[in-house]
């Protein structure tokens, strides 16, 4: 940023209420990094909705030499205090209102030279802090740029929180590192309420207006996207290039979207990796896999079946031991003869059913999700004769059309992976309600304990029916 703010000091940086240049955003952060020094902070608690001035904080902490902890704005106020206690922060910045506060906390337990610490949603109660070194984040960037460089254009529009690794690495750190111009608009105004509903009129609305040419997302969003650009809605023709991560996607969805002018391309990563590991570009693009691994890292398969990452991995978590050079990522997967990544889904939710036949659930949710007629659907079946489904569906669609979904879904599939019986909920999973995570990621277990006896006399109706 000092050799654009030297070389281009008028571009835009920071396209937000008031646009900020490049030379004006190294002022700012080296203002704010001198504030930090005086009142010699070194864990600092971030915290706002997305604004330039939470990436203007985010950089100076970092400039400053203190510890940066992201607090997502979806944790619930439990879960911000485990984020404080166990991260020992001594100072919160309230983005804002440029406000800085002091809080007593106690030294935390990190890995050597850990500059950012990414709380991840975590499958419990208690998120746990990922410890991140300037080096690894660096050389994330600096691989996401060797890759999209010609493809990612001048111009990108935040859609993810900012406290999301993805967006704060790909979506931040990588455009300021080409020069180009990081878009930020307020969440509500992109149409997202909460952390995990939103308003796809008011997001196309957003992108006609801002004409981004490159934007990150979920698949929920990319679904929601593709639903009303099917609908008629216009595509903005700048965008160029839009990676979708955090889930599986099924092709025919990534065939669709494109087909509308929805430049799509997948993409895979975690957080302990430092976000993005793998990723498919223009040109390089594989539909119905995760791309090619990044320079940086290097990617191998277990026995088992299991997604290893090598070089690319965090310090260790927050109040834990260092992490291993190999880091097993919980995914199962495949390498193709040309070094294309295939993700299936996760090990632990792989299912068993009573006839012995093994079926990964995000296979047959990806085929569902294609549909246009579902908002959301988590399956199950483990040790059961067959699949059931939770099924979340678009507003005006009614049971007939919901029947006729499954029984489309089901002429697709394998005997064994078909849906016997399905419950259809009206709120959607949301971190709000505990049922998914930040990134839209369902929280099985939580589904279960709540619908699964409805699940289970559904089934038992279905039967008693047949």
């Amino acid at each position: 940023m000092s050799e654009h703010a030297r070389q281009r000091p008028q571009v835009t940086a920071l396209d937000g209420e008031q646009p900020l240049s490049y030379g004006e955003l190294l002022p700012a952060i080296e203002a704010l990094a001198a504030r930090l020094l005086a009142r010699q902070v070194q864990r600092l608690a971030l915290c706002g909705d997305n604004s330039p001035a939470w990436i203007i904080a985010d950089l100076a902490a970092q400039h400053a030499g203190c510890v940066v902890v992201p607090v997502p704005g979806f944790f619930s106020a439990e879960q911000v205090a485990h984020l404080y206690a166990r991260a020992g922060i001594d100072a919160v910045y309230h983005a804002d209102t440029d406000t800085l506060q002091a809080h007593d906390g106690v030294p935390a337990g990190m890995p050597p030279e850990t500059a950012k610490v990414t709380f991840t949603s975590g499958s419990t109660g208690q998120p746990k802090g990922v410890c991140l070194t300037l080096d690894h984040q660096r050389r994330t960037v600096l691989a996401l740029a060797e890759r999209l460089a010609p493809h990612a254009g001048d111009r990108h529009l935040c859609v993810l929180p900012f406290a999301t690794l993805l967006e704060n690495l790909a979506g931040i750190y990588l455009p300021l590192w080409l020069g180009a111009t990081v878009v930020v608009r307020p969440l509500a105004s992109l149409g997202f309420t909460g952390s995990s509903t939103m308003d796809p009129f008011r997001l196309f609305q957003s992108l006609n207006e801002t004409r981004p040419e490159s934007l990150i997302l979920v698949p929920e969003l990319l679904r929601l996207l593709t639903l009303m650009a099917g609908k008629g809605l216009p595509v903005p023709d700048s965008l160029r290039y839009i990676a979708v991560g955090g889930g599986k996607v099924d092709p025919t969805l990534l065939s669709r979207a494109h087909a509308l002018g929805l430049p799509v391309y997948e993409g895979y990563g975690l957080s302990e990796c430092g976000s993005v590991v793998a990723l498919n570009v223009p040109g390089d693009n594989r539909p119905g896999c995760a791309g090619r691994p990044l320079g940086h890292v290097q990617l191998t398969i277990s026995e088992r079946g299991e997604i290893q990452v090598r070089d690319g991995v965090m310090a260790g978590y927050l109040g834990e031991p260092t992490a291993a050079r190999t880091w097993g990522t919980g995914d199962l997967g495949v390498l193709d003869h040309d070094g294309f990544l295939r993700v299936s889904g996760r090990a632990k939710n792989l299912l068993i059913t009573a006839y012995g036949r093994n079926v990964n659930p995000e296979w047959v949710e990806s085929v569902f999700q294609a549909c246009d007629t579902l908002r959301s659907v988590v399956v199950f079946g483990d040790g059961e004769p067959s699949l059931s489904a939770v099924l979340v569906p678009l507003p005006g669609v009614d049971d007939a059309a919901l029947a006729d979904t499954v029984a489309r879904v089901n002429a697709s599939l394998p005997d064994y992976a078909r849906v016997s019986h399905w419950l259809r909920v009206e709120t959607p999973f949301s971190a709000d309600n505990g049922l998914a995570t930040a990134n839209g990621r369902p929280r099985r277990e939580a589904i279960f304990r709540t619908y699964g006896d409805a699940l289970q006399q559904a089934g038992q109706a279905t039967l008693a029916y047949s």
